[in-house]
């Protein structure tokens, strides 16, 4: 076996092209250190696990904090502290960020020694690498989250992270259809097996993982009602079923007197009673609403390449299955549908949050309010 150690306590093995990590604990009964070896494949995921190791193994020891890296904190935090009371997508984005970034570039620095100086400088280096403003944010979010765990454990005196400076925000670039654009997306997939899913997107605001976790015990086909209480999304390439982004996620939404929907619901409910009639046992019914055929569910990046193919197909203008809920808000707000009926049916925590996200579609309203002053002062105006 040609194994050969490339840094302390981490081999690599060429012939099975893995890592090996040598995690050492406290000494047995006979006085020897406990050792188990462990393989990983890619030497980021073996960093992050000998960093968490040797982090447990200084905490339970009670060691001051110039035992601690900030590597090893970071990856102590993360499997400790995020992956426990987080969701399996927010856990990856956080692990994506302190494995490939953070630990990189300030993991060897004692943690009671990193300075604000540092830390700025990270953040500046980032956006000179060419990561945007808000993804800068978030690098500085997760440093500042991990620093903030470690002040109150009193293993540092204070969050050098509060005094550096975040990039402004950037407002994102948002794609959306009107009415009539809708109208034409909905012809154009007329029959196929896409006009469910943007149908539901268009006629009812839900996210797409909410449609990718859609289930018929959740829709009330006899009230016309669906209830959007779990969610599918993908993470790191496999998909996750889970519940919705937050409380007020869980919304119910009627469709009935929408024809066009009703229609659709009741067509997807008649093809899987004949599929399972048809296929028998061999039917992998899992009760979702959208699936291939056999029952499987759909990959949320499934949905969305499909979109971009059939778009690219027509003179319809960019937009994502994303860019459908922000449709949906958009032609409920040029109706005149107020703020606070919007918000519920888009299951955001808030009206601020609503104006917050979707500030870009709403600014006409400034303008109706000028107008409305200046015709009650000089009704000439009108």
């Amino acid at each position: 076996m040609a194994r050969k150690t490339i840094m302390p306590n981490i081999a690599y093995d060429t012939q099975r092209r893995s890592f090996y990590v040598t995690l050492r604990g406290a000494p047995g009964p006979e006085g020897v250190p406990r050792r188990v070896v462990r393989c990983y494949p890619t030497l980021e995921r073996a960093l992050q696990v000998l960093n968490e190791h040797q982090a447990q193994r200084t905490l339970s020891q009670g060691k001051a904090s110039k035992d601690l890296t900030v590597g090893q904190w970071l990856c102590y935090w993360l499997e400790n502290v995020v992956r426990p009371s987080r969701s399996a997508s927010t856990t990856h984005g956080y692990t994506m960020i302190i494995r490939n970034h953070l630990v990189p570039a300030l993991g060897a620095i004692r943690l009671d020694q990193l300075t604000t100086a540092q830390v700025q400088d990270y953040l500046n280096g980032k956006q000179a690498e060419g990561l945007c403003s808000n993804t800068v944010r978030k690098h500085h979010g997760v440093l500042h989250n991990a620093l903030e765990h470690a002040r109150r454990r009193e293993l540092i005196v204070r969050n050098v992270a509060e005094q550096a400076s975040r990039p402004s925000a950037q407002t994102p670039v948002h794609h959306y259809y009107d009415s009539e654009t809708m109208a034409r997306l909905f012809e154009v997939l007329a029959g196929t097996t896409m006009e469910p899913v943007v149908k539901l997107a268009g006629y009812l605001g839900l996210r797409r993982s909410e449609i990718c976790g859609l289930k018929w015990s959740h829709v009330d086909r006899a009230a016309k009602v669906i209830t959007i209480a779990e969610a599918r999304t993908a993470v790191n390439g496999r998909s996750v079923d889970k519940e919705t982004k937050n409380r007020s996620s869980v919304r119910r939404l009627g469709y009935e007197g929408l024809a066009d929907l009703e229609e659709v619901i009741e067509r997807l409910w008649r093809q899987r009673e004949e599929e399972k009639a048809r296929l028998g046992d061999e039917y992998v019914d899992r009760g979702f609403v959208l699936c291939h055929d056999g029952g499987l569910p759909y990959q949320p990046d499934y949905l969305s390449n499909r979109l971009q193919r059939v778009l690219a197909r027509t003179n319809l203008p960019y937009v994502t299955l994303h860019g459908l809920r922000h449709s949906f808000a958009s032609i409920a707000h040029s109706r005149n549908v107020p703020l606070f009926g919007i918000s519920r049916a888009l299951g955001h925590s808030s009206t601020a949050t609503t104006t917050q996200i979707y500030m870009h579609l709403f600014d006409e309203t400034h303008l109706s309010v000028v107008q409305a002053v200046g015709q009650a002062i000089d009704p000439g105006e009108a």
